[in-house]
C-alpha cells in the first residue's frame, strides 16, 4: 500500500510544470534572502512542516523521541548536499516535479500515520530534501550561495520545528487533528500539480 501511495504522489509529481514557487534568482545572495526565501513557496512549507509532524508521529508511536531530530536533520543535511551539488553545476532530473512529489507524498505519511523505522524515515525525507536542496541552489545564479545556503538551512530547521511542535501538541489533544493535516497537505500538493 505505501509503495503505491509513493509511486501515485511521484507520477503525479512528474506529470507537471515547474511551480514557479521561488523568488527572482536576483533577490538571492543574502542571509536574509536565504532565511526567507522557503517561506515564499508554499511546496517548502508544505514538505518543511510534514516532515516535522511525521517526525512526531513516529516519535510518539514508537517512544524513539530520537526521530524527533534524526528525521528533520536528515532533511536538512541532504537538502545542504543538494544544495551544494546544484550550486556546483551537477544536475538531478525532475526536481521541480520530485518537490511537489514530496508534499504529496509527506502529506499522505501525515495522513495515514505511517510508522516506519526512524533510519527508514530519515532515508525517506532525505530523497525528498536532496531536490528541494538543489531547486534553490539551481535559482542563485551569481549570487553569494554561503550566505544564503545558511539562511536556507535555518529556516528550513525552524519550519521542523514548527512542525514538531505542532505534531507533539495535536498528538497529547487531538491526534486525529495531525493526520487531518497531513491530508490537506497532500491535497494542497494536489493543487499545485493541477495549478501549474
Amino acid at each position: 500500500m505505501f509503495k503505491r501511495l509513493l509511486l501515485t504522489a511521484v507520477t503525479l509529481g512528474a506529470a507537471t510544470a515547474p511551480a514557479f514557487a521561488h523568488l527572482d534568482p536576483l533577490a538571492h545572495g543574502s542571509f536574509a534572502a536565504g532565511l526567507s526565501h522557503p517561506i515564499f513557496g508554499a511546496d517548502h512549507v508544505l514538505a518543511m512542516v510534514a516532515v516535522g509532524l511525521w517526525a512526531s508521529q513516529i516519535a510518539a508511536s514508537s517512544g524513539r523521541k530520537a526521530a524527533l531530530f534524526v528525521v528533520p536533520f536528515a532533511f536538512v543535511a541532504t537538502m545542504a548536499l543538494g544544495f551544494v551539488l546544484a550550486v556546483l553545476g551537477v544536475s538531478l532530473p525532475f526536481v521541480e516535479p520530485a518537490i511537489l512529489a514530496s508534499v504529496i507524498g509527506l502529506g499522505l505519511l501525515v495522513a495515514m500515520a505511517v510508522r516506519l523505522p526512524v533510519a527508514a524515515s530519515a532515508a525517506v525525507v532525505g530523497v525528498f530534501a536532496l531536490f528541494h536542496g538543489h531547486a534553490h541552489g539551481g535559482e542563485l545564479g551569481s549570487a553569494g550561495a554561503l550566505q544564503f545556503g545558511l539562511g536556507f538551512v535555518v529556516a528550513t530547521a525552524l519550519l521542523h520545528a514548527a512542525g514538531a511542535a505542532l505534531g507533539l501538541g495535536l498528538g497529547r489533544f487531538a491526534p486525529v487533528v495531525a493526520r487531518l493535516a497531513g491530508g490537506l497537505t497532500a491535497l494542497a500538493g494536489l493543487s499545485l500539480v493541477f495549478g501549474s
